[in-house]
């Protein structure tokens, strides 16, 4: 992406209103418009955390980000800018006028997409309202930099994260609690546990050790792999998973497959977050059922990196 470019973020901010979903929209005074909360990334700000903030500053809602909805491309002042939008679940808040919205309405997504001003914002609604709006949301993390491997004397599942890996295990500890994870899984290799540590000491919580998510417990058996996974997924709350690049890619290739969604190669680098979407498993399910009572992956969006981009 050019230097050039302008990065911006927002969300689709929802409620459960007595089984009725609605969405916030906003008029913003400057510019006359109803809008979707969204904004331009601050320095040293992630695309998710400018996208939490944007829904704070102009709804006064806190939110817990959800999948990726979509990205728009379109120019502004002659440069091209690129908005990526969330679906992000109301957790608290009022709306108080401000200079950037003078009025907020919570409407079921038919009414706001005849609503918003831009055709934009009723095509990010309309790739919204393509899924249930409460969906399983997963952290699936590799695990930081540990360095290389033949530089390590030790046993390989004792190798630590190096100075790189922890700034990384850092950014991970900052980005996750944006999407409100509530349990903390990994891979039982130090770097694994390392990366997800700090979550896990800000949720107060420990890390379950998960042998079946490990390069040498994946293999010999993937399907029991899989299975494990999705009783991760299944389980209440928003699960982060620490694993490797030798199980990362395999792993959410044979989910998309299952959910019949296309995700093409699927990259892998060292602390990188892939956010995955499921159905809500059916009521009762037990992966001894039929694969069509099992949570279905609908979304998978890549994060390559949990630190901010580089400012030009």
């Amino acid at each position: 992406m050019s230097t050039d470019t302008i990065r911006a973020a927002g969300a689709v901010l929802w409620r459960d209103d007595d089984g009725t979903v609605e969405v916030a929209v906003v008029h913003r005074p400057r510019y006359d418009d109803w809008s979707l909360p969204k904004g331009k990334l601050d320095a040293g700000e992630t695309v998710p955390a400018a996208a939490v903030r944007e829904v704070y500053e102009e709804t006064g809602y806190h939110a817990a980000l959800g999948r990726h909805v979509s990205q728009v491309h379109y120019k502004a002042f002659g440069r091209p800018k690129v908005v990526d939008y969330f679906s992000a679940r109301a957790l608290w808040g009022s709306f108080v006028p401000n200079s950037e919205s003078d009025e907020l309405r919570w409407l079921p997504v038919p009414e706001a997409a005849a609503l918003v001003t831009r055709s934009l914002d009723r095509d990010v609604l309309g790739a919204f309202a393509l899924v249930p709006a409460d969906l399983k949301t997963v952290l699936l993390v590799r695990h930081a930099k540990a360095g290389k491997r033949e530089n390590w004397p030790g046993d390989d599942d004792l190798r630590p994260l190096s100075s790189a890996g922890w700034r990384q295990a850092e950014a991970v500890r900052s980005l996750l609690p944006l999407f409100a994870p509530g349990r903390v899984y990994a891979a039982p290799r130090v770097r694994c546990v390392q990366t997800v540590q700090g979550v896990a000491d800000d949720l107060r919580t420990s890390v379950r050790r998960e042998v079946r998510l490990s390069e040498e417990g994946y293999w010999p058996d993937p399907d029991a792999g899989l299975v494990r996974f999705l009783e991760i997924t299944g389980d209440e709350g928003v699960p982060v998973v620490s694993s490797q690049g030798g199980v990362i890619p395999d792993l959410v290739t044979k989910l998309a497959d299952i959910g019949g969604l296309r995700v093409g190669d699927v990259p892998c680098k060292k602390g990188s977050v892939w956010v995955l979407a499921f159905t809500r498993p059916r009521e009762g399910w037990s992966t001894s059922d039929s694969v069509v009572g099992w949570p279905r992956l609908v979304s998978a969006h890549y994060l390559p990196s949990a630190l901010p981009a580089p400012r030009p």
